[in-house]
């Protein structure tokens, strides 16, 4: 490149060389350009080795194994970011279409979630930070007829309560993708793979977009909150244990090594919770707030005592709270829960749109959930703010070794 010619730069009176104003000047620049180079080093030697790979490794680079005894998404710990897609099978779809569709969906599935672009991936670049992605499937009752299958008998539609107010759109499904993340870039993306895949056999009926707290906002093994403030799944059983073991995993036929997936949206007033005040709330929910102790209690796993009255004889933890309606005494009657939050664009005069995707794994929905259930609708105080508006009942097949694919126990 050619040297610049130092008389084209040269002041007004002609004369050759950079005039006092622009020493200054370039002075300051060079300054700036100086601090600025050395924050950018200092930025970079802190956040990268002399190898220039990252000294800390990005959460981006987790992985969640695919292939195994149970399929991931159950028992792993919630990732940031749920979308939960139900499909419609299409008119003429047979047993050995299913076999197609879940082998290539399985294959797809195997390898996103180890950070591998899908087979036919036409944007490969969004599947390199997996991000602890993993995709779960179940299937509905109509899935387990055309498998030709016999569907366990708890695989069909919730019994009606009277606390619903349900809409088609968010109701049943022959095929659920569960797809999660802590990022939500690399949940859009695994969708849109995996429903190219799906196309040919299914449409999709409804999907529901959740979230919790962004990785690392709080610390591991912390419970989630709603949108009302309380913790959301104190009392689950801790993955990993004989107990967990007991109230999610099935042992039954092809469903040896499953569950089954209850995943209801239901609707939360926040605009009207607004009005109540915190002993209000906390009387509901049988809960501090603060903490998510039970009102009896200094710590959120103490243990409520539904025993203890105040000094004029109430309970401390009425009849009505959703805690106590909640609990059963028959131990056989628990779950699982593995919930998201979402929030939409208002409409009307309200200021809120907002809810929770309650999802709840447990062996048997009939034996587990449905017996809560009947006692959260006759008298959960949280019903005056909640309204459920959709629900959905899924069998989650056992997971599956390499080689194989999901729900290859009933469609084989």
């Amino acid at each position: 490149m050619p040297a610049p010619d130092k008389g084209a730069r040269s002041g007004r009176n002609g004369m050759s060389g950079p005039t006092r104003r622009q020493l200054l000047l370039g002075g300051a620049v060079a300054g700036v350009g100086a601090a600025a180079a050395i924050g950018t080093d200092h930025a970079l030697s802190s956040t990268t080795s002399s190898a220039g790979e990252p000294s800390v490794p990005l959460n981006g680079q987790e992985t969640v194994p695919f292939h195994g005894t149970h399929q991931a998404g159950i028992d792993t710990a919630a990732q940031a970011n749920g979308l939960f897609v139900a499909l419609d099978l299409l008119d003429g779809t047979d047993r050995g279409d299913l076999v197609r569709m879940m082998r290539i969906l399985t294959d797809d599935a195997a390898r996103l979630t180890q950070g591998v672009p899908a087979l036919a991936d036409s944007e490969p670049e969004l599947a390199l930070s997996p991000a602890r992605l993993t995709v779960t499937f179940g299937f509905g009752p109509g899935f387990v007829a055309r498998a030709q299958g016999q569907a366990p008998a708890w695989l069909k539609a919730l019994p009606s309560f009277t606390v619903d107010r349900l809409l088609p759109e968010f109701c049943d499904g022959d095929l659920l993708l569960q797809i999660a993340a802590d990022d939500p870039l690399t949940v859009a993306h695994a969708a849109r793979m995996l429903l190219k895949d799906a196309r040919s056999f299914a449409s999709v009926r409804w999907s529901q977009q959740g979230f919790r707290r962004a990785h690392g906002t709080v610390k591991p093994g912390t419970t989630m909150r709603n949108l009302f403030g309380q913790v959301d799944g104190t009392s689950n059983p801790s993955p990993g244990t004989t107990d967990f073991d007991r109230v999610v995993w099935n042992a039954e036929g092809w469903l040896a090594g499953g569950t089954s997936a209850v995943v209801r949206r239901i609707g939360m007033d926040l605009d009207k919770w607004d009005r109540l005040d915190r002993g209000g709330r906390e009387q509901s929910v049988g809960r501090y707030l603060s903490d998510g102790a039970p009102l009896t209690g200094t710590d959120e796993l103490d243990e409520p005592d539904f025993a203890a009255t105040t000094p004029i004889g109430f309970p401390v933890i009425p009849e009505f709270s959703h805690l106590r309606r909640a609990r059963s005494e028959n131990e056989a009657e628990r779950i699982f829960r593995r919930a998201y939050n979402y929030d939409e664009r208002p409409t009307g005069e309200g200021v809120s749109r907002s809810g929770l995707i309650f999802v709840s794994f447990q062996a048997d929905v009939e034996r587990q959930f449905v017996p809560i259930q009947r006692r959260l609708d006759q008298l959960d105080l949280l019903n005056e703010w909640t309204v459920p508006v959709g629900s959905a009942v899924f069998a989650i097949p056992p997971g599956c070794s390499e080689g194989g694919f999901v729900g290859d126990a009933l469609l084989t």
